[in-house]
């Protein structure tokens, strides 16, 4: 998803929560490293110094920051998956995440965020980047890719987020990993605030079911007819994560005990809609997504506008 892109809509995961202790890399927002995009209704936006993923969220009902910026592996962020286990301790990796596959994550490493090269504000008020992402599962190696991503709104609808998102793999075709196999990839891995506790399934029509779910991970999954989840605190509030492309249960549920609203801390709740990709060393993935927020009553016309729009969508796999 190059700066001028057009995107073409066409046709059991083990999330990065960095919830060992000792590798927590905290650091609070500096509004010098955000851009923020801001319609009057939502404010959205991305940290150069977090590997420009996703790092605020608020909204006029809401004003406080809902994403969990914890560590590298929180945050509202790309993730995939690609190629063999492999065992690389003797290079460095971290024996929590051993063996482990080739793993980009925008956010960065287990001790390390990942560098940004491209960080603007465009003039149709989007926000866009380009980032070279960390592998996961060592302390500070940059992995053979480029992510790229435009975050927005979606016109016509105030409370609706449009993210679009591209990973451009450029491994080497015999390298340690291997060729393609099929894996589930996050589109996208969502943390937010630990209050943000009830979990919902929409079912159209303004019907919702509630999913508890214990303390992870590891986390809970469940079906999602309509690609739609949803999280709530106590006050009614909430944020619904409408992912078309999503083919697989989602992963979701809280981690720890508490009802924190705190963005950098520890516990926090967790969204991933999963579909299965097999990613080849030069393949190029694009999908898009959209965060709705506000009360039940206001998010349901939004969803169920955009389910009339796009739940058609799939992702696109580009193959040399």
């Amino acid at each position: 998803m190059r700066a001028g892109f057009s995107l073409v809509v066409a046709l059991s995961v083990v999330c990065v929560g960095g919830f060992a202790e000792e590798l927590a890399n905290v650091k609070a927002l500096d509004s010098r490293d955000l851009l923020i995009a801001d319609n009057g209704t939502v404010k959205v936006g991305i940290d150069r110094a977090m590997g420009a993923s996703i790092t605020h969220l608020s909204w006029s009902g809401y004003e406080r920051n809902t994403v969990n910026i914890h560590d590298p592996g929180r945050l509202i962020q790309q993730s995939y998956y690609a190629g063999e286990k492999i065992d690389r301790q003797n290079q460095g990796q971290n024996q929590v995440w051993s063996p482990w596959t080739w793993n980009p994550i925008q956010g960065g490493g287990v001790g390390s965020w990942a560098r940004v090269t491209t960080f603007e504000k465009q003039e149709s008020g989007s926000l866009y980047a380009e980032t070279i992402p960390k592998l996961w599962d060592m302390p500070d190696e940059e992995a053979a890719a480029v992510m790229r991503q435009r975050t927005g709104f979606e016109r016509g609808l105030k409370n609706a987020v449009l993210v679009e998102c591209e990973l451009e793999s450029q491994r080497d075709v015999e390298d340690q990993w291997g060729g393609g196999r099929p894996r589930h990839q996050e589109i996208p891995a969502l943390y937010f605030t630990r209050n943000f506790s009830e979990f919902r399934i929409y079912r159209g029509k303004g019907e919702w079911d509630n999913v508890p779910q214990s303390p992870g991970p590891p986390w809970g999954r469940t079906e999602v007819p309509l690609n739609i989840m949803a999280c709530f605190n106590e006050r009614g509030q909430g944020i619904a994560v409408f992912s078309p492309s999503a083919t697989e249960q989602w992963n979701f549920g809280p981690h720890r005990e508490g009802n924190s609203d705190e963005s950098t801390a520890a516990p926090c709740v967790h969204l991933a809609p999963l579909v299965t990709v097999k990613l080849e060393p030069k393949s190029v993935l694009q999908y898009r997504y959209w965060i709705v927020v506000g009360t039940e009553e206001e998010i349901v016309p939004t969803i169920e506008a955009l389910l009339e729009l796009y739940s058609g969508e799939n992702v696109v796999l580009i193959n040399p």
